[in-house]
């Protein structure tokens, strides 16, 4: 028998989200579908009882897979199978794992797992519903989990904010901001923008909170009417009397190596050193005490340094809260590639380079989204020794490919559109050394990179990345974070843009959640570095290069009427193969009639470009062309004056004497010049040879015609 389905229903920004539960996977810990039009998202939460006993982080994995059917279309692969998650569904994992993990007990160890799956797709986005159905399967589930929380999409078109805006309306707004939110505070922000005001933002911020408290609603009343009860599971705290013995022998000396100021390497081998003398002290006559006291340990770190930075205002390295980390920069460090950029902040380093190609290397996309190919690309590697450490290299990881999207949106604003700059874009991000905020230090190597390659870009963009420790009424806002301020602090709030406003942001919370106040002070004090950090950038390159480096190659855009592109490409393909093979040129063309022109040099640039208009100009009257003569008739001669355009020479047109015969003057093959004296409502093209020779105007060769 069929089990009873539950339905509810929110209304959010005055569209109407569907929840159903009760019907599908009844084993789960907790499962539910979210609607929002056509688009649903399936999302199951399970809690593992198998926990390893020398655990000592939490294991949630959440996965997102997107399933091609949901959208009517057989993946592009041979297998025609989906395959390892793509860059978008590994985003969408990413940005529902960052506000749900919070929420999750801190001494809980057993193995989470979400798994969320696409089971239709239509124009609405399906990220900001994986995290609601995310939200609605813990909250039902016997998962221990202090949500619900509840994600929205804020969009602004013409001045107005959009609550989970459509794909189309997505392209009219300047505003694409993705948030996650509990009842009482922000949890997770995600945005990318054209150029708008940190108070814009707070103001989206805003509006969307107040438009998830009643999915909210919804949520708590199925809680209550069918969640299950909440499990028990095995607590990995440390013993309080533990934490006291290893806090009386750990703090004065913690403190006496914080106030030394020590760079990374020297405070990692300090307070290693110290860690591995206390550990040695009390669990040498019980080694199982080993990790307790390592776990004690670092919350007496944590705490040391917290409670130098709120009560003294000193930070691991002696920074001030508004203090920037040193800035140098350099371009143009390697010969043979487009473009290249160094730009280092205190330990952190970033090389990146542009390569630029021609419109058949974009990358092709392949999932529920309208994206077809993507012009502009930005890569980020993070390789091992960048922090000390020797790992194997497995390609790119999730956190890979989300610092390197995050990087690519900083920039898209900015990026010339292909009318004006016809190139396929490639950046690459090596990060050589990292101490925190690696990928805004991509952001500032990538606009250093763009302008020494000579890309036209709108604005240089600079990225800081901003922190924050908070202990009830106390904080303090961090500016240009570094690694250990990452770790242990609150906050990871990264913040990119022109002078003009802001690109890019990234915003994760520590805590359960983070009121607009704090985020209007934190985007101020972000401001005031981003202008720091871009003036030493200025002092390095203060504007793209006038003209690309002579091995770059060279592209055009030539636009051309639709119904001419067949005169291009020709029969079989044929006048297109002539045109590069004649000139050495390379030829894409759009189905929107723009043809791209490759080439290594400007002069097969220009014969190309002459080529491709020669075969799709139009004929325009009182012009003189040299033509080729295609038919003779008994009353005049049919000359073609350019590709599938040929026009009538009457036989008292074809010379200033009067002949008999069309023959006497041209035969089929010949070439002569004429004049385009009239073009017929059917198109029929009149031509006069006599014009050309007498040197007549338009107007007179028309009058001459007419007489005839």
């Amino acid at each position: 028998m069929k089990p009873e389905v539950k339905k509810y229903q929110a209304i959010v920004g005055g569209k109407p989200l569907t929840i159903e539960t009760g019907t599908l996977a009844e084993q789960a810990g907790g499962a539910a579908s979210v609607s929002l039009g056509d688009s649903e998202i399936f999302a199951a939460a399970t809690m593992s009882d198998n926990v390893k006993e020398d655990m000592n982080f939490f294991p949630l994995t959440v996965n997102y897979e997107a399933r091609l059917y949901a959208g009517g279309t057989i993946p592009g692969s041979f297998f025609r199978r989906e395959g390892r998650p793509g860059e978008k569904a590994t985003l969408i994992a990413r940005l529902t794992d960052r506000p749900i993990r919070p929420l999750f007990p801190k001494d809980l160890m057993n193995p989470v797992q979400v798994i969320a799956y696409a089971f239709s797709a239509d124009d609405n986005p399906l990220d900001v519903l994986v995290v609601n159905a995310t939200s609605v399967a813990l909250t039902i589930s016997d998962v221990p989990w202090d949500g619900p929380i509840g994600a929205v999409r804020v969009g602004r078109v013409d001045g107005e904010f959009v609550i989970n805006p459509t794909f189309e309306e997505i392209e009219e707004s300047d505003l694409d901001l993705v948030m996650a939110a509990s009842r009482d505070a922000v949890l997770m922000v995600e945005s990318f923008s054209d150029e708008v005001s940190e108070e814009t933002i707070v103001e989206a911020i805003d509006h969307g909170h107040q438009s998830i408290q009643p999915f909210i609603d919804v949520q708590e009343q199925m809680a209550e009417e069918l969640g299950k009860e909440k499990r028990d599971y095995p607590s990995f705290s440390v013993s309080e009397d533990l934490k006291a013995e290893v806090k009386k022998r750990a703090l004065v000396p913690v403190n006496e190596i914080l106030e030394k100021g020590y760079e990374k390497v020297e405070m990692k081998e300090a307070i290693g050193t110290l860690k591995s003398e206390l550990v040695e002290a009390i669990a040498a006559d019980d080694e199982s005490l080993a990790d307790d006291v390592k776990d004690a340990f670092e919350e007496v770190y944590k705490e040391a340094i917290r409670e130098r930075i709120l009560e003294i205002g000193k930070r691991p390295d002696g920074r001030g809260y508004n203090d920037v980390r040193p800035v140098w920069c350099e371009v143009n460090t390697s010969p043979r590639p487009h473009g290249s950029g160094l730009f280092t902040r205190g330990k952190t380093q970033v090389m990146n380079f542009t390569t630029l190609g021609t419109p058949r290397d974009a990358k092709i996309v392949d999932n529920l989204s309208p994206e077809e190919s993507k012009r502009y690309m930005h890569h980020y590697n993070f390789p091992p020794f960048c922090v000390g450490e020797v790992r194997f290299l497995r390609g790119a990881g999730r956190r890979e490919i989300g610092h390197g999207v995050l990087a690519e949106r900083a920039l898209l604003p900015v990026i010339p559109p292909e009318e004006e700059f016809p190139y396929t874009i490639r950046l690459v991000s090596e990060v050589l050394s990292s101490n925190g905020s690696s990928s805004m230090a991509s952001v500032c190597g990538s606009t250093l990179s763009l302008m020494d390659t000579g890309v036209p870009i709108q604005a240089p963009v600079a990225g800081v990345a901003m922190g924050l420790v908070k202990d009830g009424d106390r904080y303090a806002i961090l500016t240009d974070i570094q690694g250990l301020e990452d770790h242990l602090g609150d906050m990871d709030f990264k913040v990119a843009g022109t002078e003009n406003g802001i690109t890019a942001l990234q915003m994760d919370i520590k805590l359960k959640g983070l009121s607009s106040e704090l985020m209007s002070e934190a985007l101020a004090q972000a401001k005031e570095a981003r202008s720091v950090i871009m003036g030493k950038m200025l002092e390095t390159i203060d504007a793209p290069r006038p003209e690309l480096k002579n091995h770059v190659p060279r592209m055009e855009a030539v636009k051309i009427p639709v119904d001419k592109i067949g005169a291009v490409i020709g029969s079989g393909g044929e006048t297109i193969r002539n045109i590069q093979d004649e000139t050495g040129a390379k030829l894409d063309i759009d189905d929107d009639g723009i043809v791209f022109i490759a080439t290594a040099d400007g002069e097969s640039a220009r014969e190309a470009r002459e080529w491709v208009e020669r075969l799709t100009a139009t004929p325009e009257v009182g012009r003189i062309y040299t033509g080729k003569v295609v038919g003779v008739k008994n009353f005049g001669a049919f000359v073609e004056i350019m590709p599938g355009n040929d026009g009538l020479v009457h036989i008292s047109q074809l010379d200033t004497r009067h002949i008999r015969s069309v023959s006497d003057v041209v035969s089929r093959g010949d070439e002569i010049t004429v004049m385009v004296t009239n073009i017929g409502r059917d198109g029929k093209i009149r031509l006069s040879r006599k014009a050309v020779l007498k040197g007549w105007t338009l107007e007179e060769a028309q009058k001459n015609d007419r007489k005839r």
